[in-house]
């Protein structure tokens, strides 16, 4: 769901009560539709024109920032590093948003600026106004070949965007208490939605179950009680308008949350828990964050996984080729054995012959055995030929299984690249993952661009008994810290048999107790491929035995001594971070 206009009025009554004459210290633009502003004394504020999630915010998530901000991130420090907001509106129910700040430029002089969040789906944008609403950029410009009726560029005074042509229960609720004059055949929750500017389509289903008992209700199947329950209904939601009596309320579905809004909801069974929250704003982070986080992974994971994929798919065809080669050299036997009988028969043998049969007397029955030749080749000429094919094919045998071993390993790292491009989420984590690839010549190096190096630390979390856990991010990340960071006397854990992250249980040289065994193998568990499994086994040994073989790709390594715990995968039991 997106945020919806009555929402996005609860969402800034928020702001405003917190905001109204705080500094703004930091402006940020971790993607490229999100700027995050931080306030003094306050929690960072969202800004995000994302057309499936447009909304404005509190957020304590913290995003990673690229080290080369972009210009219209640069533009936006200029003008509002310093700056005070004076006020936060919303005309009307519009999902429109505008922060009044006063400035101060370099030569002390105070001015004005406006910054103007348009939430409207595809639409969404964000704009820079100076004092006289005059555009000064905005994150996405609307040229008149797109919109001559309403461009969006710099230098051009800004309008806001036309009003749909529907009832306002906050400047008209008078209308609430007209009569309801739907279509027979005109389902009564569309009609809602098509009358009245701000309701979304999940408030108009519960507007009618409330008054119907059902949600699919036509105005046909209407009787005059339920028709003057849906007008009460109508009448109660303007005046949640009127006095700002809004709730938090978020709708999960086997633990994930599936849609939010402003009221408690009734129309669904008990398969959807209905829960409320303190804040919109922590609503919107919980509800926001799996599918930002989906989002990002599939954006900016698409080359990296495009680049892995191709790449690991041809390897499991090279492994299937390969296979078939050794196959083939299984019957190398039969070579030696036509090269004997030949040898053994050259003065039955006439030159020019395409055949030869003879008996094989190196089988007790002595059957009759037909060998082809060569008719361009004498007889010891085609044994020759036969002994020199059976010796390649006894080479190749030893060959092919090198190369064989060698192609699966190549696969299998390469579907750990997979995993590890799976379980990203920031933007250091695929930059990370890049890096590897290009490495290990999987992908091509671009342009060298100077970026800050900045220290990536791998996930961090204590258990129970306050001990830390250490988790890897990525191969490279995983070998620096089972055989860099990790003392040889640490616990070290891994999911058997499949693709994962190494886990480190530091244990300072003491005893690790079993609580904390168990709720690190649940991070290794979580961390890996089996992370929907209701059950998966994890080895766990001290580092001291764990091995790197020599040549090995990152994050291979082979251990012995081990023992194995089977734990059950929950992000609840992850540990505390």
């Amino acid at each position: 769901m997106s945020l919806d206009a009555i929402c996005l009025r609860a969402v800034v009554e928020e702001l405003r009560r917190e905001l109204i004459g705080a500094r703004i210290d930091k402006v940020q633009q971790p993607t490229r539709d999100q700027i995050v502003l931080t306030v003094r004394g306050h929690d960072r504020v969202l800004l995000s024109v994302n057309p499936n999630q447009p909304r404005i915010q509190f957020t304590k998530q913290l995003r990673d920032n690229p080290a080369q901000p972009p210009m219209f991130c640069m533009l936006l420090r200029k003008h509002l590093v310093g700056a005070r907001i004076e006020s936060i509106e919303q005309p009307d129910l519009e999902r429109v948003v505008t922060l009044s700040l006063r400035v101060t430029d370099e030569l002390g002089e105070t001015g004005k600026r406006s910054l103007v969040l348009e939430a409207m789906g595809r639409r969404a944008n964000l704009i820079l106004l100076d004092a006289e609403g005059r555009i000064l950029d905005c994150m996405r410009r609307v040229a008149f070949e797109s919109n001559s009726d309403r461009a969006l560029l710099p230098g051009l005074f800004y309008h806001l965007p036309t009003p749909l042509s529907k009832l306002s229960l906050l400047a008209e609720p008078d209308s609430a208490s007209e009569p309801i004059d739907g279509e027979p055949e005109d389902m009564v929750d569309q009609w809602l939605i098509d009358r009245y500017v701000g309701v979304s389509p999940l408030v108009a289903r519960e507007l009618v179950h409330r008054a119907a008992g059902r949600t699919d209700a036509r105005f046909g199947e209407l009787s005059e009680a339920q028709k003057e329950a849906l007008i009460c209904e109508v009448k109660s939601l303007a005046e949640c308008l009127k006095t700002g009596n809004y709730q938090p309320t978020i709708l999960l579905r086997g633990g994930c949350p599936t849609d939010f809004t402003y009221l408690p909801i009734t129309q669904y069974g008990a398969e959807t828990a209905v829960e409320s929250r303190e804040t919109f704003s922590a609503m919107l982070d919980e509800f926001y964050d799996l599918r930002e986080r989906q989002e990002l992974s599939a954006r900016r994971g698409k080359e990296l996984t495009h680049a892995a994929t191709v790449a690991r798919d041809r390897m499991a065809r090279k492994v299937e080729t390969l296979k078939r080669e050794y196959a083939a050299t299984k019957d190398r036997d039969q070579l030696r054995l036509y090269g004997d009988l030949i040898t053994g028969n050259l003065y039955r043998m006439e030159h020019g012959a395409r055949s030869f049969t003879t008996e094989n007397y190196y089988e007790e029955a002595q059957p009759s055995i037909t060998i082809p030749l060569d008719p361009l080749l004498t007889p010891q000429q085609n044994a020759a030929k036969y002994y020199k094919r059976y010796n390649k094919a006894k080479n190749a045998e030893i060959h092919l299984r090198e190369q064989i071993a060698k192609a699966e390993n190549e696969r299998v790292y390469l579907d750990s690249v997979l995993q590890e491009i799976a379980q990203s989420e920031t933007e250091q984590e695929f930059q990370e993952i890049r890096h590897e690839l290009q490495e290990t010549g999987y992908l091509r190096r671009g342009k060298e661009k100077k970026e800050l190096k900045r220290s990536f630390a791998p996930r961090e979390y204590r258990t129970s008994a306050g001990l830390r856990v250490l988790v890897g991010r990525n191969n490279a990340q995983n070998d620096q810290l089972t055989f860099k960071k990790a003392d040889k006397r640490d616990i070290w854990f891994h999911a058997q048999k499949i693709h994962g992250s190494h886990v480190i249980l530091c244990t300072n040289g003491a005893e690790a107790d079993e609580q904390s065994l168990t709720e690190a193998a649940e991070l290794a568990a979580y961390y890996s491929q089996a992370r929907e499994s209701g059950n998966v086994p994890v080895d766990y040994t001290p580092v001291k035995f764990v091995k790197k073989p020599a040549g090995a790709r990152p994050g291979f390594v082979i251990y012995e001594t081990y023992r194995t715990v089977y734990v059950t995968p929950e992000e609840t039991k992850k540990g505390l971070p």
